[in-house]
């Protein structure tokens, strides 16, 4: 009789649970609905960043950065204009978004447990990790027993990362103090200069930051890795899916990697001794020709530290310099070269500096089927190897069904350039075609340094609407959003035994 009972208990309840789902599909049909349908009614895109180079800055009047063209990309993909609102820290990026200030939050976010329970995060587009960083000149650190009985000085984004924190303390005892107003590339700064003996960072802003930095060491890693990604509100499926098919797509099309190296193209690359140098030869030597290369590259519309870049890649900023291949001064311009740019005193920096710049200008001209940055890497490599060999690597592009007006296509030919079986069908013979693509490679090197250094002449900090024209972008700070002092967020973490050993600053 009992089981009788039960079981018919059992049926009456599936008609509720029944109703229930489909109640259920319904409403989440709806949030999906309304999410896209809202942002497709006010006819823009708005993302929530921050102002740095991963995120977004204003670089001569143009909008750029890595999460900017990112979402500039995907903005364009489902015909919409892009609207860009800045936040100070990533503190108030949640806020914002639940506040309605923004579609989607795209500054690089790690997802957590905590952050996950506000928000729904997309698939990860880029992973990360924690390193310790120390100062070249330490012993070296072997294990993470190193921290005990220490203070670590960490930035304000250390502070999201419970995940990290608690995997931290199992393993050492130590104590943490985070600078709520300084940024983890000033502590890896200080680090460099010997004034802090250790720091915790990113490991994609510690590479990045080395350049910058060259005895700061990227000691053993803290934490596993740790996933990046966009985040949009719970409830808005479709949007979210949205996201995800656009990076599936990028990555198999290329165009993630080619926005990806805009920004952080050979970040690998590091050589100690060559960036000592260069950094070193920076105070010493360069102040002698900045107004000189200043004045030549505003004339022609360069950035002087573009110019900066491939002079030292070509002398190092030797005026007497000499090439075997017979290249002289400090833009190594070839005697017949130079008299065709009218000079008469081939060392002499300013008639030397101004016909260099002079003729990268006339083959930036020259290759105006490239577009963006693939125009400036081909003028710079034709002023390496020459146009002939430029002509040549283009016909054996489009012989291959390479399209001979991308930058990539060119160095997959040029390097083919030095094997009898190409050369000998091309116009002007054998190419050193590695060469050009080393000369550009430094050259961003070099320039990503000096572009860092001369940070006023790349990052402006946004307190107003910039100046671009009505059709372009609009780009609003975020207004009226209030967040609580960063101390509560430590009772908001579960994982926070060793809580007393943070110290707000």
């Amino acid at each position: 009789m009992k089981k009788h009972i039960v079981l018919l208990i059992i049926i009456s309840f599936i008609p509720i649970l029944i109703f229930n789902f489909f109640l259920n599909s319904k409403t989440d049909t709806k949030l999906e609905t309304v999410s896209i349908e809202k942002i497709k009614k006010k006819e823009k895109l708005s993302i929530i960043t921050l102002n740095n180079i991963h995120g977004y800055y204003i670089y001569k009047g143009m909008p750029m950065g890595f999460e900017y063209d990112l979402a500039k990309a995907f903005s364009d993909a489902i015909g919409l204009r892009l609207e860009v609102k800045v936040v100070k820290d990533y503190e108030e990026m949640i806020p914002a978004l639940i506040a309605g200030n923004g579609d989607i939050i795209a500054a690089g976010m790690t997802k957590t447990q905590n952050r996950q329970k506000r928000v729904r995060f997309c698939k990860s587009y880029m992973n990360t990790q924690y390193n310790l960083i120390s100062n070249r000149s330490m012993p070296k650190i072997r294990n993470i027993q190193y921290l005990d009985g220490k203070t670590i000085l960490a930035g304000a984004e250390l502070l999201y990362e419970e995940n990290l924190l608690s995997f931290l303390y199992k393993d050492a005892d130590f104590k943490i103090k985070i600078l709520n107003n300084i940024q983890t590339s000033a502590l890896i700064k200080r680090v460099s200069e010997g004034d802090l003996d250790v720091t915790v960072a990113n490991s994609n802003i510690a590479i990045l930051n080395r350049r910058y930095y060259p005895q700061s060491v990227i000691s053993i890693p803290v934490s596993n890795k740790i996933h990046m990604a966009w985040a949009v509100n719970r409830g808005e499926n479709d949007l979210a899916e949205k996201i995800d098919s656009f990076f599936v797509k990028i990555k198999q099309n290329g165009k993630f990697n080619r926005i990806y190296n805009q920004y952080f193209a050979d970040v690998d690359s590091f050589d100690y001794v060559d960036i000592a140098i260069f950094h070193r030869r920076l105070k010493t030597r360069l102040p002698k020709y900045e107004k000189i290369i200043k004045e030549a590259a505003g004339k022609k519309g360069f950035d002087w530290r573009l110019i900066t870049a491939q002079i030292y890649q070509e002398s190092h900023f030797k005026k007497y310099a000499k090439s075997s291949s017979k290249a002289y001064g400090l833009m190594q311009l070839t005697k017949g070269t130079a008299k065709s740019l009218g000079v008469n005193k081939i060392y002499d920096p300013v008639q030397n500096i101004n016909a260099g710049v002079k003729y990268l200008r006339r083959l930036y001209k020259l290759y105006d089927k490239y577009k963006g940055i693939d125009r400036l890497y081909t003028a710079l490599a034709a002023y390496n190897i020459g146009q002939g060999h430029i002509y040549d690597a283009r016909m054996l592009a489009k012989k291959m069904g390479k399209d001979p007006n991308k930058w990539f296509s060119l160095t997959k030919m040029l390097p083919l350039l030095n094997q009898k079986k190409y050369y000998n069908d091309s116009v002007y013979g054998f190419c050193r075609g590695a060469e050009p693509l080393r000369y550009v490679k430094q050259i961003t090197i070099y320039y990503d340094i000096l572009k860092h250094k001369y940070a006023k002449d790349t990052l402006l900090v946004l307190t107003s609407k910039p100046p671009l024209p009505p059709d372009r972008q609009v780009v609003l700070p975020v207004s009226g959003t209030v967040s609580k002092p960063l101390s509560s967020n430590l009772t908001s973490y579960p994982n926070f035994n060793n809580a007393k050993n943070i110290q707000l600053y």
